[in-house]
This record gives structure tokens, C-alpha cells and sequence, in this order.
């Protein structure tokens, strides 16, 4: 596999499948005229899933946000399909961020440490020349201490994420589920996730980066572009 084939999907790729397709066929052809309640969920939640799947065989290997986000999407269409509790999908909402978040507080007291995986990594960073030039500097056991503070911004987005989506998904999905009316508000949540949550959250994790980015460039003395891996 090249390192083209190998790169994560673009922002649009993403937006289509993720949010766009299955919120017009959730709010538009969901009704008993076209797909109908049950196979209208079924049909809209297979294009975020296989689009997961098929990104996961594109890049090669299983991340743990991707993993966590085929599992919302079973668990949308589990409660869906099985016609659950419409306080279910809530808990759902809020469920896969906070279990995000909190794996990113308490991963910060192991050596699995996730701020590692999803920002200070080897093909985010040129790991070895900024651990090299922060020895240099004898600043390289200032590194932890700045992956902490980085990892409390990070985790605080998905709490952010977590409490939000819960809001969103009580205020929004009210009808029973296995019903036309289910169907359209979980589109409606679905479309309203990306600027009510997505974006606040996508700032937190930028600032998140740049806090990282910025405290490493004064210990270390690299610019922003030594920092990138060649």
C-alpha cells in the first residue's frame, strides 16, 4: 500500500457520509411511502458504517475513536431497530464521548497514554528530533507536564461533547422509537450535532494542539516546521 492509499479520507468524504446522506434519507424517505421507520434507520446508518469499515482497510489499522464511532452507530441502530426506550438514545449520545474522555484522564497515569495516540504520535510528529532537541535543551522532563495539560484540554472537549449531546438528544428526539417521527428528529439531531458540537469541540482540540505545539517549540527551539515528520 502507498502512503497516498494510506492517508485518512478528506473533510467532504467524511461530511457525505457521515452526516449528509443519512440525514436526507432520515428526514425524507423514512416515511412508510418510501423505506419505511425501521429499514429507513437501517438503510441511513449503513453509510456511516460501511464508510468506517472501508476507511479502516484504506488506512490499515483500527484507531480507537473509529472503533468507538462503528460502535455508536450499532448502538443507534440496536436501540432503533429494536425499538427501545426513546431515553436510551440520550444516554447513548452522551455515552461515547464521556467514555472517550474518560479514558483520556485516566490513560494519562499509564503508559498507553492517549494523547499519544491521537496528537504526539509518529505520523503527527517528528517524535525522535523533538525528544533529541528537548534533551539538548535539558528540557525533556518538561514533556510530560505539557502532554498532561494538553491531554486535560483534550479530554475537556469530549466532556463538552458528552454533555452536549445529551441536551441535544433529549431536547430533540421525543417520539418513539420504530416511528416516522423518530426517524426525522434523529436526522434533525444528526444535522445539528456538526455546528452545535463538532465545531466547539474540533476548537478545544486545536487549541489542545497548539498548546502542545507552542510549549514544545520553547523548551525544544525547533520552528513548527522541524517539528512535522519529512
Amino acid at each position: 500500500m502507498t502512503q497516498q492509499e494510506n492517508k485518512p479520507t478528506g473533510f467532504f468524504a467524511q461530511l457525505l457520509f457521515n452526516i449528509i446522506i443519512p440525514v436526507i434519507i432520515l428526514t425524507r424517505f423514512s416515511g412508510d411511502e418510501y423505506l419505511g421507520p425501521s429499514f429507513g434507520v437501517a438503510i441511513a446508518l449503513a453509510f456511516p458504517l460501511g464508510f468506517g469499515l472501508w476507511e479502516l482497510k484504506k488506512v490499515g489499522k483500527f484507531s480507537f475513536l473509529s472503533i468507538l464511532g462503528i460502535v455508536s452507530v450499532l448502538l443507534t441502530g440496536g436501540i432503533s431497530l429494536l425499538e427501545l426506550d426513546v431515553k436510551y438514545i440520550a444516554i447513548k449520545e452522551a455515552l461515547v464521548p464521556g467514555l472517550i474522555a474518560i479514558a483520556i484522564f485516566v490513560s494519562q497515569h499509564t503508559k498507553y497514554s492517549l494523547i499519544k495516540t491521537m496528537l504526539f504520535n509518529q505520523n503527527t510528529l517528528d517524535v525522535e528530533r523533538i525528544e533529541k532537541a528537548l534533551a539538548d535543551k535539558g528540557n525533556l522532563d518538561k514533556l510530560p507536564k505539557v502532554q498532561t495539560v494538553a491531554s486535560n484540554i483534550l479530554g475537556a472537549s469530549f466532556v463538552f461533547s458528552s454533555a452536549m449531546n445529551y441536551i441535544l438528544a433529549k431536547m430533540i428526539v421525543v417520539s418513539p422509537t420504530g416511528t416516522e417521527a423518530f426517524n426525522k428528529e434523529l436526522g434533525r439531531m444528526t444535522a445539528l450535532s456538526y455546528p452545535v458540537i463538532a465545531i466547539p469541540s474540533m476548537i478545544l482540540f486545536f487549541v489542545a494542539l497548539y498548546y502542545l505545539l507552542n510549549s514544545i517549540k520553547k523548551l525544544s527551539g525547533l520552528t513548527l516546521e522541524e517539528m512535522f515528520p519529512e
